[in-house]
């Protein structure tokens, strides 16, 4: 390549693409800082071609970020609990100011934790297929390529994906429906009433919690309500924000330091996830709003 530089065309032409390559990383893993790492090895990888030889270059540089990507899920198989931990370190944190239209209740770059939860749930060479097809329109002989399996192959891959994120992702309730059913939850849980948090959590409810210690995942409405008033702690010392586009607390210490980010998943006007962010090395990596 003649022109490796910042300020070289073919530097310009890969700006150009930046964003998109960055978006595709982001739905491919979950976080952004692997994301931005994905990003600049792609760059790495084009500084080191010969861009006349590239007849493609969205082409190249995508099966080049969904290599590097699938790399990184299928690294992570060994290391399963580190997806999820830095997953919550990218919370994106909004004030809410009170209701606004459903379609203003948007999730920060499109994806929210729910989804993210879903495409956890994938396999590699599944969650590649479906982002690249589903969400990028990739053609299934490209991705076929970079999975080194056949088209037909690779369309199975994303139909068996496409079954698991619908069987798993449930339609959510937004605007101001999503924040009473927040708010019921508070409240039941300020007043100690058991029954009164059963009817607004989801069954299968999963609440995760990012300690100083670790991250620590309870499953089930009887556990989560059972240690509800941790949550409403905090939350009374709060302010409502929004949280990668979902309701959320964001509450401080007395000296103005954060204490702790709550981000609430409601599917069919129930609770269905809560994200509890505690870990103050997590909520210094996170983007605050100033505390009223």
């Amino acid at each position: 390549m003649s022109d490796t530089s910042p300020t070289g065309p073919v530097a310009e032409l890969f700006e150009a693409q930046r964003d998109r390559l960055r978006a595709v990383a982001y739905r491919m893993l979950g976080s952004h800082a692997d994301a931005e790492d994905v990003v600049k090895e792609a760059w790495l990888r084009l500084s080191r071609q010969d861009a006349a030889t590239i007849h493609n270059l969205a082409g190249w540089l995508t099966t080049v970020v969904g290599r590097i990507s699938l790399d990184v899920l299928r690294s992570r198989l060994a290391r399963p609990e580190a997806s999820y931990d830095d997953r919550l370190s990218d919370l994106v944190v909004t004030v809410d100011d009170g209701p606004a239209p459903e379609d203003d209740v948007t999730l920060a770059d499109s994806v929210g934790l729910a989804l993210l939860v879903v495409l956890e749930s994938l396999g590699p060479s599944e969650r590649l297929a479906f982002v690249l097809h589903d969400l990028f329109a990739v053609p299934f002989d490209e991705i076929g390529q970079i999975l080194g399996k056949s088209t037909a192959a690779t369309k199975m891959l994303a139909s068996r994906a496409r079954r698991k994120v619908r069987a798993t992702e449930r339609p959510t309730v937004v605007g101001r429906e999503q924040r009473e059913v927040v708010q019921a939850f508070l409240a039941a849980a300020r007043r100690g009433d058991f029954e009164g948090l059963l009817r607004v959590l989801d069954p299968e409810v999963r609440l995760t919690a990012d300690t100083p210690d670790s991250v620590v995942v309870i499953l089930g409405a009887t556990q989560v309500a059972a240690g509800a008033q941790l949550s409403a702690g905090a939350a009374a010392r709060g302010r409502a924000a929004l949280i990668n586009g979902l309701p959320g607390i964001v509450s401080w210490r007395e000296d103005g330091t954060p204490l702790s980010v709550i981000a609430f998943t409601v599917t069919e006007g129930r609770i269905a996830a809560i994200a509890l962010v505690t870990d103050p090395a997590r909520l210094a990596s996170i983007d605050l709003p100033d505390r009223v």
